[in-house]
Formats: structure tokens, sequence, C-alpha cells
């Protein structure tokens, strides 16, 4: 939740605005979001069924969920914001400014993102992903992330028409007891697109190999993990 209360701190707490919620998950941050914004209609966003299952329960007036794709959002918007979403999306340059378009004339784009692709964790994913049989089942593919840099970022919002620009990147320090731990964590985000890509008879040895690299790294815990974050807020002049 620490990375959620940052980035709330960017959000110009105004009363009666409309925003929408990317990638809004279960609703619990987009709870959080529509109590500090009285008056206000809010609708989370988000492409999983199964996450908006469980964030219906908590519909109420002023608060609403939707199923859509983030590319797919309509319309304009006091506030857009987004915790921990946009990095699953590619080309961040044509995605910023499309999402940066469609906030009002003096409305905010709040976003923040992981920049931890150059942790251990995630090289090393990389690079087990070019043996074999990896390989070849990926067909050669290896996730590149679209994040950006604070500078392009920035760069990016004044040229799309940004004002009170404010982005900064942030190590949130966590301490996993062990490289299963580790495993994990990674097992409900980067992981995620090469085991969806990798034939279920060899997910384990994908998994075990990467147990035995991240073990060459840290053969016993606990294991200091800093993760990287980009938190960034524009107003739309």
């Amino acid at each position: 939740m620490e990375p959620f209360r940052d980035l709330l701190k960017l959000v110009k707490i105004r009363e009666g605005i409309s925003v929408i919620d990317l990638g809004c998950g279960t609703g619990e941050i987009t709870e959080k979001l529509v109590n500090k914004l009285p008056g206000s209609s809010v609708v989370g966003i988000d492409s999983s069924r199964e996450m908006l299952q469980m964030a219906k329960i908590r519909e109420r007036p002023g608060l609403r969920f939707k199923l859509c794709s983030i590319d797919g959002i309509e319309g304009q918007w006091d506030l857009i914001f987004s915790n921990s979403a946009l990095h699953w999306i590619d080309n961040h340059y044509d995605l910023v400014t499309r999402l940066f378009s469609k906030v009002k004339i003096g409305g905010q784009l709040v976003v923040q993102v992981p920049s931890n692709h150059h942790h251990p964790t995630q090289t090393l994913l990389k690079a087990i992903a070019e043996y074999e049989p990896f390989r070849k089942a990926l067909k050669g593919w290896v996730r590149t992330s679209p994040v950006l840099s604070i500078n392009e970022y920035a760069e990016l919002l004044f040229k799309n028409g940004g004002t009170n620009i404010v982005i900064y990147e942030k190590v949130y320090p966590h301490v996993l007891n062990d490289v299963d731990a580790v495993i994990d964590w990674m097992r409900g985000s980067v992981l995620v697109p090469y085991l969806g890509r990798l034939p279920k008879e060899i997910h384990e040895s994908f998994t075990a190999l990467y147990r035995k690299r991240l073990l060459e790294k840290w053969p016993k815990g606990p294991i200091f993990f800093p993760y990287r974050r980009i938190l960034f807020a524009a107003t739309r002049r």
C-alpha cells in the first residue's frame, strides 16, 4: 500500500470530478481513491472478469466497475489514475500521449509503474528464456519492459501539454525469507507472461532453472529485495 499512498499524494483533491482508475483489479485501491474525492464519479476498469467479480461488491453511488481494456477507454476525464498497471502495455510513448489526450483541460494524469526491470530477478528470466527448449517454445520471445526513464516521461508529458509535472523514482525495500519467497513474488508478476507462453509440461523445468540461478546469487536468506517504482503526475494545460 505504500506506493499507493505515495501516489495519492500527487492527486489534487477536488470535489465532484470524473475519475477513471485504469487496471483497478479487485477495486480495493479504487475504493480508497473515491473516499478521498467527495462527490466524485469514479469508474474502475479492468480486463479481468475474475478481478471485477470481486470488485463489484464495492460498488456504491459514485463508484462503479466496468470490464474494459485500458486501450479501450473513451471520453474525457478530470483524473486518469493508474496504480501499477501500465507496465503491461507496450509503447509508452504512444500510450501516455493517448491517455493524456483524454484528460480534460486542468485535469490530471497520475500514474505509478514498477521500474525494476534491471534487477537480477528479471534479467535472469530473460537469460533463461534463451536456453533450449525454452527459446524454441517461446519462438525467441523475451519480455522487454516498456517502462521509460523519468526524464523520458517528463519530456513526453511536457511535449503533450503537461504542466505541474512531478515525477520521481523510489525504491521500496522488501526483505524476503529465501529464494522460494522471491519466486512466489515473481509468480504474480514477471513470471506470468513466460509461463503463459510455455507449454505446461516444461513449466517445472523452467522454474527449476530459474530457482537454480537465483540460488547462485542468493544461496541463503534473508534476501534484501529493493523494488523500484516510478510515480508521476501532470496537469493538462
